[in-house]
């Protein structure tokens, strides 16, 4: 057989739980169409010796329904063997808004997804008023990944209702424009239809963002409509991690009913925490206990410890208090020059351990605990 690719001496890793194995994968007319040891020709061969062939990894969490505009290869998420991600999480989404009302799904953006309105201003042509109309926009743009999207609850509830939606509960009129609009944009190609609880979602202001203050009918009323179609999933942003009480086995209570009763799949991501390292297994059990309902709940976990690289070459989780931002704002040089003054390095200590009120969203600086603040003193594998 002759192929049109064959990549050579890989290290397959195919995603099915068996282990690696070394393989020939031999491909054509745009399939594979065999792997193992191919003696055949190929138009084209390239030699995979030292690394790992493995499918296209789909991120189904992402917010690049703005980035996507102007970083059409979708950094970083193709560094990483990525082919498609999943956009309009956690009932973020620039539909449906017209350019005329666009400050209010950059309200709902801006703070809780640290992406500044002036990016979005200057990075995207605002080329739509619906659902529809924004994937039609997505489709025209060029792409080296795929994308695909949900609608999401905030810009549908500031779309519907204006100013209202960050103040205000839906009436009768406003959740059947609100179910229409779901009905569109799931026919015409949303993979689905989220929303987010968290306290961790607020706008600049300081108020929550526009689909926190939904009322559980109205969610169970949007999630129904996917119900209806028999298409679309729900992913939803919950209670904080480590909430207990009353209102958490509420919460869990809802959902298991929504994913029975609508027979709509439920998703949702799980975090493990030092201040509730044990949080998740109620999660699970709900997971199993809708399971034996009939209902589907999928959670997504990560698969290492969630760490973030800082240096004073991209960013710190001080930058934004008042005696570092004048600090940062010097060249690098200037910054290891002052570094060396005592005086400079006590006054930046004190400014990070100051304790701060209120409740710091994104990459806002928390209080300092320098006990989790490890110097990188090697270097990353190569």
């Amino acid at each position: 057989m002759q192929y049109d690719l064959i990549i050579r001496n890989g290290t397959v890793i195919d995603g099915s739980g068996m282990p690696r194995y070394r393989a020939d994968i031999g491909i054509a007319a745009g399939k594979i169409a065999s792997i193992g040891r191919l003696r055949d020709g190929a138009r084209e061969v390239i030699d995979a010796e030292g690394h790992v062939v493995a499918p296209g990894i789909i991120d189904a969490h992402t917010h690049m329904d703005a980035q996507v505009f102007w970083d059409p290869l979708g950094t970083c998420s193709c560094w990483h063997g990525i082919t498609t991600v999943v956009m309009g999480n956690c009932g973020f989404s620039l539909a449906p808004c017209g350019e005329k009302d666009k400050l209010l799904v950059m309200r709902n953006l801006e703070r809780a997804e640290d992406i500044a309105p002036e990016a979005m201003e200057a990075g995207i042509k605002w080329a739509w008023t619906t659902f529809p109309e924004y994937l039609d926009a997505v489709e025209r743009t060029p792409k080296g990944i795929n994308y695909t999207a949900y609608i999401g609850h905030s810009a549908l509830r500031t779309y519907v209702m204006g100013e209202r939606a960050f103040s205000s509960e839906a009436n009768e009129d406003d959740l059947q424009a609100m179910k229409r609009e779901m009905r569109n944009a799931i026919s015409a190609g949303a993979i689905g239809f989220t929303t987010s609880r968290t306290r961790n979602h607020q706008t600049p202001d300081g108020q929550p963002v526009a689909s926190r203050l939904a009322n559980w009918n109205e969610v169970r009323e949007l999630v129904g409509v996917m119900g209806e179609l028999n298409a679309g999933i729900f992913e939803i942003a919950g209670e904080d991690t480590g909430a207990e009480g009353p209102r958490v086995t509420d919460y869990l209570n809802r959902l298991k009913g929504i994913a029975v009763d609508t027979g709509v799949p439920v998703t949702f991501g799980m975090f493990s925490t030092r201040r509730a390292p044990d949080y998740w297994r109620q999660y699970f059990t709900l997971a199993d206990e809708t399971a034996a309902l009939g209902g589907r709940m999928f959670i997504q976990v990560h698969s290492r410890a969630l760490n973030v690289l800082l240096s004073f070459e991209t960013v710190t989780p001080f930058d934004r208090l008042p005696v570092w931002r004048e600090f940062r704002k010097l060249p690098l040089t200037e910054q290891e020059v002052r570094l060396r003054d005592p005086e400079m390095r006590r006054k930046l200590v004190e400014a990070a351990r100051e304790r701060r009120q209120g409740r710091p969203v994104g990459p806002e600086p928390r209080n300092a605990n320098f006990k989790w603040l490890f110097p990188l003193d090697r270097p990353l594998p190569p």
